[in-house]
């Protein structure tokens, strides 16, 4: 799963090496971040190195399958590598579908909302993350404050210290509306306390949470630059996002679903989708990868 001098399946789940030395500082927002991280990846010993010895990996004589997470994941692959297309694969992440079962435990989702003070009647669009930067957390409290509706809360759920965006919050005016909850030791219950999942991310190769939420039937906003969003398509599962950067166009998605009619339609399009998350039907494909000749 990291760059290796010889394997024969390479499975690199945090994306391909060569992309994070190229273009790993389009994570960040603004111009003077991007450069001190691009400044930064070429400084970076060990990212050069995994990166020399993964093009040595894959521009060999005998080269690996290249397991990519997603068709997101491959374009990186793509732009940096030539290889035969049989050398290729897809394999989307799985969840356990026991454990994310919407039906299971519905009192955990009132406890979560009695425990942080959240009324009945409010929506709550759930964002779980342990890097709020990258994810968008920043986009998704500027979003909450351009929606004038007191109806809309964020449930922010995650180990970061949260102090920076509370007093973003703050700023924005929209405290009452933010709450940090922490790390979430029990995810199920968050989504059970949740009406939709937002995550207005920079880059994920294949982001599990969102696999998380729609396999319990929230509807999911999140970006174009998140594999996941491959399996759902905008307007039936959620809404996908071309930039992340767009806060009035997030904004703009948490207003369609605040309606509860388009979200009651949604959520039954994304419990569809479970059987297409399932670990089986992963494991089946990934044994059937293994099996197959070099």
């Amino acid at each position: 799963m990291l760059p290796v001098r010889q394997c024969d399946v390479y499975h690199p789940h945090a994306g391909i090496a060569a992309e994070a030395v190229a273009n790993g500082h389009l994570k960040y927002e603004g111009p003077i971040m991007q450069l001190i991280s691009q400044t930064a990846n070429r400084m970076n010993r060990r990212r050069q190195r995994f990166a020399a010895v993964e093009r040595s990996l894959l521009t060999g004589e005998q080269p690996p399958i290249v397991l990519c997470l997603s068709r997101y994941v491959r374009q990186g692959l793509d732009s940096h590598y030539a290889m035969d297309p049989s050398h290729i694969a897809i394999l989307f992440n799985a969840i356990d579908l026991a454990r994310f079962d919407p039906e299971a435990r519905p009192d955990t989702g009132h406890e979560v909302r009695r425990r942080f003070g959240i009324a009945a009647d409010r929506v709550v669009a759930l964002l779980m993350a342990q890097d709020f930067h990258r994810k968008g957390l920043a986009q998704a409290i500027g979003a909450i404050a351009k929606v004038k509706d007191d109806r809309l809360t964020l449930l922010v759920a995650g180990k970061q210290d949260p102090a920076s965006y509370m007093r973003l919050a703050e700023r924005e005016g929209v405290a009452g509306r933010i709450i940090f909850a922490g790390e979430a030791r029990e995810p199920h219950a968050f989504y059970r306390a949740a009406d939709l999942f937002v995550l207005p991310t920079r880059h994920d190769p294949c982001s599990l949470v969102v696999l998380e939420a729609l396999a319990m039937g929230l509807p999911v906003i999140s970006t174009r630059f998140n594999g996941a969003c491959e399996i759902m398509e905008t307007g039936r599962h959620g809404i996908v996002l071309p930039d992340p950067a767009d806060v009035s166009a997030l904004a703009d998605a948490l207003r369609k679903l605040l309606n509860d009619a388009t979200r009651k339609e949604m959520a039954a399009h994304c419990i569809a989708l479970r059987s297409q998350l399932a670990y089986d039907r992963h494991l089946d494909e990934l044994l059937r990868i293994y099996a197959a000749p070099l």
